[in-house]
């Protein structure tokens, strides 16, 4: 293995573009379809955008339930794809699509049969949960075509078939905008349905997604999604070697998504006017997530790929340099954000003193976005090359150690003001990036699974002085 080539800057940055870009413009499409979402549902009133905002934590905690299995899925799909194994990533994509829509199922099902239930959850205001019951009734449905979209995009993503996710995000947001504006105001012979148009319109949109994948990959005869017979070939072995390698990212994204519903349950029993504020800063937060996913997915494949492969070094210089570029971008796309904010703000609904909350929110994350979008570019890096409980296991002390405390103190002992207790959020993103950094240069993240990659594991520890009683498999 060598490890004194020069860095192949051309490829690297032409690689970052093929993958980042369309996956970062499709959450922006996504993000800018949730904002025209949000201006048609400004027109009922304050309390029913702050309703579907404190619904979309629902759907948030399903993401956390179920990105677990996304990140290993993408660990075994991208170093399976370097290693050149087509049977590994099929049998990967049966086990995590068979994990994932699991989940989708019990969200769904709780959504469609317990709405009162949730709503009761995140707020006590009797009007905004009988608005988010109306809406939870009827998207159930759509959070279980949204996960098996999710699982598919995942797979397509790691053997860099980045376009076609691009393709069923175009068209899911073209349609969610079609079919809201139709249902939600009764135009061209529709019945005017509100909020539960709303919910029908996201429905229809992951149907739309869900038929534009299958379409392309039957076009361009892409295989492994569709090879049904061959999704559920595992030994014990194989499911043993998967779980071990998902448990912590699941206890991560398990962990860090109670957490997350804990401080939201703080920041929804707050005034109409600080939801309201909140629900609208979520769809603007998706801008700046919007480009940091882009970065996850070229860290998951140009890192995963190289570690599968066998390349270590390849991979190690790649790491260092995704986390700084992430960075520089994040910090470009939090300017753009405040260069906009005021009539985005207003457009959404906001004025007076919600907008007030809304603006200080914005500055608020936009100054802590920069730190945490380079952690999470870190972690995402680790997961793909195989060491999956080290970020996984900083993230959820210092949620429960540092933050929870923090904002729960902050909100019910002192009674401290509401962007205060917000920014509490984000205490412990400085600390962790320290941490995360000395583990990024110790190199004792590369743990591949792959037969390839196991071959020449030993060189590179070597060469980084990793002794192998500090690496554990």
């Amino acid at each position: 293995m060598k490890t004194k080539e020069k860095f192949d800057w051309n490829y690297f940055i032409r690689h970052i573009a093929i993958i980042a870009v369309p996956v970062a413009l499709q959450n922006l499409l996504t993000t800018t379809g949730s904002m025209v979402d949000t201006m048609m549902l400004a027109f009922l009133g304050e309390q029913t955008v702050g309703a579907v905002g404190l619904c979309a934590q629902f759907s948030s905690l399903m993401f956390s339930c179920y990105w677990g299995f996304v990140g290993g899925g993408m660990m075994f799909f991208s170093q399976y794809w370097g290693a050149k194994s087509g049977d590994g990533i099929t049998r990967s994509f049966g086990l995590t699509t068979s994990f994932m829509m699991t989940v989708g199922c019990i969200f769904g099902f709780l959504a469609m049969r317990a709405p009162a239930f949730i709503m009761n959850i995140y707020t006590d205001n009797p009007e905004i949960q009988q608005i988010g019951i109306s809406y939870l009734k009827i998207v159930g449905v759509a959070y279980i075509l949204q996960v098996l979209a999710m699982a598919i995009s995942a797979l397509l993503r790691s053997i860099e078939q980045v376009k076609i996710p691009l393709y069923g995000g175009i068209a899911s947001v073209i349609s969610n905008c079609l079919f809201n504006y139709l249902l939600i105001f009764g135009k061209f012979g529709f019945p005017q349905m509100g909020v539960r148009g709303a919910a029908l319109g996201t429905v229809m949109s992951g149907v739309v997604n869900l038929l534009f994948l299958l379409f392309f990959i039957v076009k361009n005869k892409i295989p492994y999604v569709l090879e049904f017979s061959r999704h559920f070939r595992w030994n014990r072995e194989f499911i043993r070697q998967y779980l071990q390698k998902c448990f912590p990212i699941l206890c991560n994204e398990i962990m860090i998504g109670v957490g997350n519903m804990m401080i939201n349950i703080v920041l929804g029993h707050q005034s109409d006017k600080a939801i309201a504020a909140v629900a609208v800063f979520r769809t603007l937060e998706g801008l700046v997530i919007g480009f940091f996913s882009g970065f996850s997915n070229a860290a998951t494949v140009l890192v995963g790929k190289e570690v599968g492969a066998g390349n270590h070094e390849v991979a190690f210089q790649r790491a260092k340099r995704l986390v700084y570029l992430c960075s520089g971008l994040i910090s470009m796309a939090v300017l753009v954000l405040f260069a906009v904010h005021n009539p985005l703000l207003h457009a959404m609904g906001l004025s007076g003193e919600s907008y007030k909350i809304g603006t200080g929110l914005l500055i608020i994350y936009g100054i802590a976005a920069v730190i945490r979008m380079g952690n999470w570019t870190q972690n995402d890096t680790y997961r793909s090359a195989g060491d999956a409980a080290f970020g996984s296991i900083m993230e959820i002390t210092f949620m429960f150690l540092m933050v929870i405390p923090c904002v729960y103190l902050a909100n019910y002992a002192f009674h401290a003001p509401f962007l205060l207790v917000f920014a509490l959020c984000y205490a412990d993103e400085p600390v962790r990036y320290i941490i995360m950094q000395r583990h990024m240069y110790s190199g004792k993240w590369v743990k591949p699974v792959s037969d390839e990659g196991l071959k020449t594991i030993e060189e590179f520890r070597r060469n980084h002085g990793i002794r192998e009683k500090n690496v554990v498999q």
